[in-house]
């Protein structure tokens, strides 16, 4: 498929230390991340010839990180910003540089450091417009959000947790459910920020952040970086590390629609991107071992697995009950323990757990099966979306993995 990038494979992987990391800047991070995921590749520096470079709100990684890297003869070079849809997003253009011929070897990285000393995690992403004589622009949706409470991440997909539950009987429990299982994937995860077991009660037991939504409902705040290495499937068969295989890619982005009548909290991107990458691999949701999906909230698991067609709309609550996201349940789902408890690099914290399956790296936590890997990104409040299907293979018939 002359164009498509599915000739690229993930070569290299490079993660910092995750959380309370202090007394570095973003652009620190990133470059370790780079270096790291290199030298895990088995490459040096000098064999980058692309690099894609995103960070957190703050957007404060940017292109002059390849002269921090000194990378002085790059054939890509670009900042991304599709926010937490941004992993799946480079992984797509650096496979599509290298599909067309524009570069070989491309390094995606992601840094953030929101948390600072003596400060709460509600803190570092406090707004600036909270602060008296703050200037506020009272127009077009930003007056809306001001005049109506709904100024955070935290409301908004409040709104939508509870517009779901309104619609379909979804519940506090059944989100509880989600958490609960990627706590129990979390514990084995030497990374995780979150390692101790969780129960139902225990999230039912949490404050409120913004009703529906309890505190065990909602991500974590992390300092820390990730980066990744994409080249050519056959160059990366020669590497270090097994090659992870670029099956498909999709992304679809539908900004905020709030007027009476619209879908949005209900249907996402999720529902064009996830089906766009499937059947560019060639896939259903059937063939799906591994589900790595973003996770800033409970309920965007949730809307996530029935936009990807795992369930039909409305039934998602149902879904998640009963384990089946939770170790030897039915779908291994955020097996590292995703945003809620191991640690939040945006779209690369399931993008990294998925190298990891893909590889047989999990150990304790190794899904049974790792044939093909789903990962999804989402960004904005359920506006932007990224899917990519990864795979120990390289396309074609294969030997699925022992159960």
């Amino acid at each position: 498929m002359t164009g498509t990038g599915l000739n690229s494979a993930i070569a290299g992987l490079g993660l910092t230390e995750m959380g309370k990391v202090y007394g570095r800047s973003s652009t620190s991070l990133a470059a370790e991340a780079v270096r790291l995921a290199v030298a895990d590749a088995g490459l040096g520096l000098g064999d980058l010839d692309g690099l894609l470079v995103s960070a957190g709100v703050k957007q404060d990684v940017n292109v002059n990180l390849a002269a921090v890297l000194g990378l002085h003869d790059l054939a890509v070079l670009n900042q991304v910003n599709a926010y937490g849809a941004t992993a799946g997003v480079m992984v797509a253009q650096a496979a599509q540089a290298i599909a067309a011929g524009a570069a070989t070897t491309v390094a995606c990285v992601f840094a953030d450091t929101p948390l600072k000393p003596k400060q709460s995690a509600g803190a570092a992403w406090g707004s600036g417009a909270k602060r008296p004589g703050a200037p506020r622009n009272l127009r077009g949706m930003a007056g809306w959000s001001v005049n109506s409470g709904a100024t955070n991440p935290n409301i908004l997909y409040a709104l939508c947790a509870r517009r779901h539950m309104e619609r379909y009987g979804t519940t506090s429990e059944q989100l509880a459910e989600i958490a609960v299982a990627q706590r129990a994937w979390a514990v084995h995860n030497p990374l995780a920020q979150m390692r101790e077991p969780l129960t139902v009660a225990d999230h039912q037991a949490s404050r409120w952040i913004a009703d529906p939504l309890h505190l065990l409902d909602c991500c974590l705040v992390s300092n820390g970086a990730v980066a990744v290495v994409v080249t050519a499937a056959d160059r990366a068969a020669s590497l270090a590390q097994p090659p992870v295989h670029v099956w498909g890619y999709g992304q679809a982005h539908a900004p905020r629609r709030m007027h009476a009548g619209s879908d949005w909290g209900l249907v996402t991107p999720a529902g064009r991107s996830g089906p766009a990458a499937m059947r560019m691999a060639g896939i259903g949701v059937d063939d799906v071992d591994v589900a790595e999906l973003y996770d800033c909230y409970t309920y965007t698991v949730l809307v996530t697995l029935e936009d990807y067609g795992f369930c039909a709309k409305g039934e998602g609550g149902a879904f998640v009950s009963d384990g089946r996201l939770a170790p030897g349940g039915k779908l291994a789902c955020n097996t590292g323990g995703g945003q809620l408890s191991s640690y939040y690099m945006w779209g690369f914290t399931p993008l990294s757990e998925a190298v990891i399956q893909a590889r047989g790296d999990g150990g304790v936590r190794q899904a049974p099966r790792n044939d093909v890997v789903l990962v999804s990104g989402n960004g904005g409040i359920l506006e932007h979306h990224s899917t990519l299907v990864l795979s120990p293979h390289e396309r074609g018939p294969h030997e699925r993995t022992a159960a």
